[in-house]
């Protein structure tokens, strides 16, 4: 399973551990941490968590 990253556009590839999964994904290549859910090997659902500038400074941001 191929997921794009919000933040940069890389394309993530997660592998069948996440065919079921609610929980965070960070990408390699900009580090942002990606909100992801999972079900039956389909997305259902990704946001950013954080972004690597907000990692530097602990604040968490608020995504829809």
């Amino acid at each position: 399973m191929r997921i794009n990253c919000l933040s940069c556009g890389h394309k993530l590839d997660l592998g069948d551990a996440y065919d079921d999964y609610a929980g965070q994904a960070k990408c390699l290549v900009c580090g942002a941490m990606l909100e992801i859910r999972t079900e039956e090997g389909n997305v259902r659902s990704v946001g950013v968590a954080m972004r690597i500038g907000a990692l530097a400074t602990g604040v968490r941001e608020n995504t829809p």
